[in-house]
């Protein structure tokens, strides 16, 4: 049994909850079908009735969009599709004036083949100094005709393309653990870091909260980058499961380097300046590694997004978590759902899809009961289920481009948020002769828009509203640890502070509630003493003394 003492910090961070916004599918203001920064800005007077404490904006900066932004062209610019800096600073004097903080998408893994770097690296010479920020190797065989070695890219296909070099030969080749037009950088090279840390002061500067930092387990390779013994680990995973390519010890190091940056700006004006990172490892201990006190102050917590609508997994899950991780100081960092994943009524619905909204609704009401932080991905607050039947030539993934297969393309979920009306576009794009949304929305999506969802007081959206609502305002959720409550074999149920009961029934079928009385807020119908299948229950009670402590 572990016991946790309450933190009495005030670090914004620790228990908010941030909404993350896909820019390009949030609202369009010009109509041209894409979202922008101007839509953003318009929407967040919408974010501040729902309750959020922030938001996380998606990449914006000028790319080629190969992979949607996360290709960046420059670190320091917002492409024009979205806006421009100006833009982008009223945005957050705007969300700063609501109490909204700003987390931007940062992408230091690797960057675009049309970016600057590379494209001097292209003209170098091999072994000369542009050459020396990614990594380029001399290929195997009689004339350098077969990759420096086996590993196959997350997206699909080798991870190597060879170049063409000044003089028109065949030359090295370059390493791209994504997609051939997002090379990866070499941190190795002392330069990479000291440009990075000048972005970072760039984007401070501008007034920016903090940073989501992408694939913060890469960055550093093997330094001989010999052959794997599982070569196709990531493209079959879609993850960064290749030892020899990911979570090697030296990245730890940047963390601390960017930590120091973040401290030095706290210290001027008593804000922390946040870096959440999105670590992909095996472990919740190995991920605890990650959020020690001087390095990452958050990193997603994705077992709890990939666990089985199962209670036992949820508990194993859940409890790994708040041993490790928040034995590190920090808080776990918990999420749903993202712009990589299938939206949670889907994913929960399985075969029974009448389940999907309740196990849904379940969810969200569990994780926000949890001690820590919290990320909801736009649109569920919405109930959005994921689109499955967009055509194939509507398909801009990646994935789907190099493979061939719609095997965890993302697409799905990215689909433009539907706002009002009964058809296409639903208010996401409006003007005289509008453009239709960059991926086409499904007739369906009239069910889901917001101005439906905020006219029905049963809808996802004044479940997230009054649950957020409640952990503001409740003492009990504001404290750290947990204890767990005996419960049925299908029932999880645990105690937050002084006597805030939440169970979650994993079951079909409805059993005793572990509190009598009518619950402060339930997920579904939940009749005093009853606790219904799929359904998650807040109750006020007594139970302080009771269970065991995570």
């Amino acid at each position: 049994m572990l016991t946790t003492t309450p933190t009495t910090t005030a670090h914004w961070w620790r228990d908010a909850v941030i909404y993350q916004i896909y820019v390009r599918s949030f609202l369009d203001s010009t109509g041209d079908g894409i979202g922008d920064l101007t839509g953003v800005r318009a929407g967040l007077p919408y974010l501040k009735k729902l309750g959020v404490d922030g938001i996380w904006l998606s990449p914006f900066y000028p790319s080629p969009h190969h992979d949607h932004g996360y290709d960046v062209a420059d670190y320091c610019g917002v492409d024009e599709t979205f806006g421009d800096l100006a833009e982008f600073d009223r945005l957050v004097g705007d969300a700063h004036r609501l109490g909204l903080k700003v987390v931007i998408d940062i992408v230091p893994n690797h960057c675009s083949s049309e970016h600057p770097w590379f494209r001097a690296a292209l003209a170098d010479e091999p072994g000369g100094p542009d050459r020396a920020r990614f990594h380029f190797a001399d290929g195997r065989g009689e004339r350098g005709e077969l990759p420096p070695n086996n590993w196959r890219a997350m997206f699909g296909g080798p991870a190597w393309s060879r170049v063409t070099e000044p003089d028109g030969r065949p030359g090295q080749w370059y390493l791209h653990l994504f997609t051939p037009e997002q090379p990866d950088l070499n941190w190795r090279n002392p330069e990479t870091g000291r440009s990075f840390e000048e972005v970072l002061r760039f984007w401070l500067d501008r007034g920016v909260d903090g940073f989501r930092i992408d694939v913060a387990a890469g960055l550093f390779k093997h330094p001989e980058l010999p052959d794997s013994p599982d070569p196709e680990a990531d493209e079959r995973a879609r993850d960064s499961v290749n030892p020899l390519a990911w979570n090697q010890p030296e990245v730890h190091q940047v963390w601390r380097d960017w930590r120091a940056v973040c401290e030095e700006y706290t210290a001027r004006d008593g804000v922390d300046r946040l870096l959440v990172g999105e670590v992909s490892v095996p472990t919740a201990r190995e991920h605890a590694r990650y959020v020690r006190p001087d390095e990452l102050h958050q990193a997603f917590f994705f077992d709890l997004l990939s666990a089985a609508w199962d209670v036992d997994a949820f508990r194993k899950t859940i409890g790994e978590a708040l041993t490790d991780i928040a034995g590190t100081g920090s808080t776990v960092t918990w999420v749903l759902n993202n712009h990589d994943q299938v939206r949670t009524v889907t994913r929960y619905a399985g075969e029974n899809t009448t389940v999907g909204p309740a196990r849904a609704r379940a969810a969200a009401l569990l994780m926000l009961a949890l001690p820590g932080a919290a990320y909801v991905y736009q649109g569920e607050e919405l109930g959005l289920p994921e689109v499955v039947d967009l055509p194939d030539e509507v398909l801009t993934d990646p994935i789907f481009r190099r493979t061939g297969s719609r095997r965890r393309v993302r697409d799905g979920c990215r689909v433009p948020l539907p706002w009002s009306g009964h058809a296409s576009p639903f208010g996401f794009t409006t003007g005289e002769g509008a453009a239709s949304p960059w991926l086409p929305q499904p007739q369906w999506f009239a069910e889901h828009a917001t101005d439906r969802a905020l006219a029905d007081t049963r809808s996802f959206w004044h479940l997230y509203r009054d649950g957020l609502q409640l952990r503001r305002t409740l003492p009990q959720l504001r404290e750290d640890g947990l204890r767990w409550l005996e419960t049925p074999p299908e029932v999880l149920a645990f105690v937050r502070g002084d006597g805030l009961v939440c169970a979650v029934n994993f079951g079909l079928h409805p059993v005793p509630a572990p509190v009598p009385g009518t619950p402060l807020l339930a997920s579904g119908d939940c009749p005093a003493g009853i606790l219904p299948g799929s359904t998650t229950a807040w109750w006020i009670s007594d139970l302080s003394t009771k269970g065991t402590t995570r």
